[in-house]
């Protein structure tokens, strides 16, 4: 049954407001139920209490949006995934890895490492979960021209040998570790894997965004299910486009919008999403370090992890949390190799 067939049943669906539904992304009871009725409203042009009609429905339909015990929630917390950042100390550090169904927010320097963070992570995501993946694939978001494929295939060699075994048992890729054609076919198909998109501006990174839900909802189910969202950087294109203090309230609408957008990704498809942050200096610090996350309040309150990376002496970084719900504040220390994040 086609998806806008399938919204039909809703209370004030008809054909073609089902069809302007999965238009505008909203191609099933879960993705509604998340929706609030004047998003749905400005998106699907239907009226405000029509919209809101379909969402109570879309709720009831797909049984949420309701009170439920701290019991029930414990068991639903028990199916979140951890990803390794192939750093134990770091691992330590995030509780046992990158949670799925949260935001994560790694910010720093230029030069302090985000970037290899994400393309490391973007490879662990497909390593068997005895390994520390999530046997899923990687969306990647990219708005400062920093994904390399290059990088990815340095960092699959750079994978311990009985990894690069199970992952090419994963794909029935015959010849093991030792044989170069069947690292190569490895390396190849783990690219196929990670879904790559450029953002020219920000109005473009949103609608990737609402591209990278469609891809995760086409992809459920599948061999390789999307179970990482990489967005690199987050607030580059705002923080271009959106100068002085007079644009600041409406750049913060609009990141606020896009990490709504983003979290629902994570919320509904059981996926990780990390995010890169770039920092300012703040000259009336006189005392601690002056460099400070962009993105004000907005930001720090829909991550749920902060991660602040900067740099050491030579390959070395240091990873500190800074905000977690249920972690204490800590630090790590790694080094990026050219195999790839490593532990010190």
């Amino acid at each position: 049954m086609a998806a806008s067939e399938d919204l039909e049943s809703l209370p004030g669906v008809g054909p073609a407001t089902a069809d302007k539904l999965v238009d505008a992304g909203f191609d099933s009871y879960q993705g509604l139920a998340v929706a609030s009725p004047g998003e749905l409203s400005n998106t699907a042009d239907i009226g405000e209490n029509t919209a809101a009609d379909i969402v109570n429905a879309a709720r009831d339909a797909a049984d949420v949006g309701g009170f439920e015990t701290g019991a029930t929630v414990l068991e639903r917390r028990e199916q979140i995934g951890k990803l390794t950042w192939t750093v134990e100390e770091v691992d330590d550090l995030l509780g046992g890895g990158v949670e799925t169904q949260s935001i994560t927010e790694v910010y720093g320097e230029f030069g302090a490492g985000k970037s290899q963070v994400t393309h490391q992570l973007a490879v662990n995501v497909q390593l068997p979960e005895e390994y520390g993946g999530l046997e899923g694939s990687a969306i990647f978001v990219d708005s400062e021209d920093t994904f390399r494929p290059e990088r990815i295939a340095q960092m699959v060699r750079g994978l311990s040998e009985d990894a690069i075994a199970a992952a090419m048992d994963a794909r029935e890729i015959e010849g093991g570790p030792g044989s170069e054609e069947a690292m190569e076919a490895l390396i190849e198909a783990m690219l196929d894997n990670i879904h790559v998109a450029k953002a020219f501006n920000s109005n473009h990174q949103i609608l990737l965004a609402q591209k990278a839900q469609e891809i995760a909802g086409e992809h459920e189910g599948s061999e390789w299910p999307v179970r990482l969202v990489c967005v690199d950087s987050l607030t580059a294109h705002f923080r271009a486009e959106y100068v002085g203090r007079g644009e600041l309230a409406s750049r913060q609408q609009k990141l606020n919008k896009h990490l709504h957008d983003i979290a629902r990704i994570g919320s509904l498809y059981n996926t990780a999403i990390v995010v890169t942050n770039q920092v300012a200096s703040n000259p009336d610090s006189y005392f601690g370090d002056p460099t400070q996350p962009i993105g004000g309040n907005i930001l720090g309150h829909k991550s749920t992890f902060r991660l602040y990376l900067r740099k050491s002496k030579g390959t070395k970084r240091i990873v500190r949390m800074v905000d977690a719900p249920n972690l204490p504040d800590g630090e790590a220390v790694m080094r990026v190799e050219e195999e790839g994040l490593m532990a010190e």
